[in-house]
């Protein structure tokens, strides 16, 4: 049994013992990969001791980067770092051979070591897992590089490939939201759109003080943003170029209202909800050419459309039955069939990054409700439930769902959230201010 395997292993273990519908599937002569659909009760204990400063001017880094290291696996609910403070003995050379009898006594199963470098500003980061009970690495070192500015991005990096190699699961620390930030009073809000790190760190404003814009959309490379605006009385949709913070508005039309926009997986389609009168449908736009197709026909509201990731199918909620539900079509339109069936109303559908479960928000007897259900329909399991939930989005993997929570009250703000695909490690995902409309980049190159 390989090292890899033996550390899957004890963390399946836990899995398992408390997790009916946990299931581990192997591949023919490679590594376990862990599937969990419910809840851990004893996540899996790791050491990330501080990070060796192979510089002088890397030494406030060495330690910062081993917090975040720490904070990104312990935030998944499936592990649990030992504190420093248990720790028998330090890492000062991130060359010498790893000491396992001073990691086995205080029970750690996995260790994190690392070193760091800064030379003219530019910031090295190296490091290695050990599987300490197996007394042996875990994969070989890797090296991370990059200016000084980034050294929360390398961290991510660093948590991203220590995760994977333990959980089989593809991660998602080094990825970043964009969302609504809002100020003012409740009944004056001011509504701008900005983007964080998927921690809530770096907040950065993208669009200025002067306008509202709701329900921000990242394009399948994180380089493009879609979002609706007010800005011209009507909502309309605007594309933004993070990088160089241009912006046009697509498919104008005067007196046309169009929202609730998404990219297509290869990010060269639009679809998005038209409203003329008191009729919404949706469309479908190539964002080169301009060309625009009508997708459903109906006397319904149809809206808050989203692909498959294989672009084959759309999910959207529609009236069309008497009462806000879920249904899915395929990508160029046609007969739509229903997939939810519960009590209450569905809406803002999402479809997982891994093509097995649709999100969604619940409306059921006054409550709230964040949501996920097989494509068919079938396996519907509530989140969440609160005053007011809403508007999910995925992680890059597919593992955990952030989404926006409003309080009661006159006062009441909103926040970001996020929970695991289990319903469990709910958490409050920091802000500055008041925010809304999460949207979950992919994972950055």
């Amino acid at each position: 049994m390989t090292p890899l395997r033996r550390l899957s292993l004890a963390l399946a273990a836990l899995v398992a013992l408390s997790a009916p519908l946990a299931t581990l599937a192997q591949e023919r002569d490679g590594p376990l990969r862990i599937e969990i659909t419910e809840g851990v009760i004893e996540p899996l204990p790791f050491a990330v001791p501080d990070f060796v400063p192979e510089t002088p001017a890397a030494r406030d880094y060495a330690a910062e980067i081993a917090r975040v290291v720490a904070a990104d696996l312990a935030g998944t609910g499936l592990f649990r770092e030992i504190p420093a403070s248990a720790h028998i003995a330090r890492v000062t050379n991130f060359a010498s051979p790893v000491q396992y009898s001073d990691w086995r006594p205080i029970n750690a199963q996995a260790l994190i070591t690392g070193a760091v470098g800064l030379t003219n500003g530019q910031l090295t980061v190296k490091f290695r897992l050990f599987d300490v009970f197996a007394q042996a690495p875990l994969g070989d070192g890797l090296q991370f590089g990059g200016p000084e500015a980034s050294w929360r991005r390398m961290a991510h990096k660093v948590a991203d490939a220590v995760y994977s190699r333990i959980t089989g699961e593809k991660a998602y620390f080094d990825s970043r939201v964009v969302f609504v930030s809002e100020t003012g009073p409740k009944n004056d809000r001011l509504k701008r759109l900005a983007i964080m790190d998927y921690d809530g760190a770096n907040v950065q404003f993208l669009t200025g003080d002067n306008s509202i814009v709701i329900a921000p959309r990242f394009s399948p490379d994180g380089r493009r943003v879609l979002y609706t605006s007010y800005q011209s009385g009507f909502p309309r949709i605007y594309v933004l170029d993070i990088g160089n913070m241009s912006q046009r508005a697509l498919d104008e039309q005067p007196g046309i209202m169009t929202f609730a926009p998404r990219f297509s997986p290869d990010g060269r389609t639009v679809i998005f909800s038209l409203s003329r009168g008191s009729n919404t449908d949706i469309y479908a736009l190539d964002i080169n050419t301009g060309e625009r197709r009508q997708l459903t026909n109906s006397a319904a509201i149809d809206t808050a459309p989203s692909f498959s990731p294989d672009g084959r199918f759309i999910v959207f909620e529609s009236d069309r039955s008497g009462s806000q539900q879920l249904y899915i079509m395929s990508a160029g339109g046609g007969e739509a069939r229903r997939i939810s069936f519960g009590q209450g109303r569905y809406g803002t559908p999402v479809w997982s990054p891994r093509g097995d479960l649709v999100a969604f928000t619940k409306i059921n007897q006054g409550r709230f409700h964040i949501g996920v259900m097989r494509t068919d329909g079938s396996e519907e399991r509530l989140l969440t439930s609160s005053f007011l939930d809403e508007g999910p989005t995925w992680s890059p993997n597919g593992r955990v769902i952030m989404f926006a929570r409003q309080s009661a009250g006159a006062d009441g703000a909103p926040s970001l959230w996020s929970v695991d695909i289990s319903g469990r490690n709910l958490k409050r995902v920091p802000t500055p201010q008041a925010a809304s409309d999460p949207s979950w980049s992919p994972l950055l190159q």
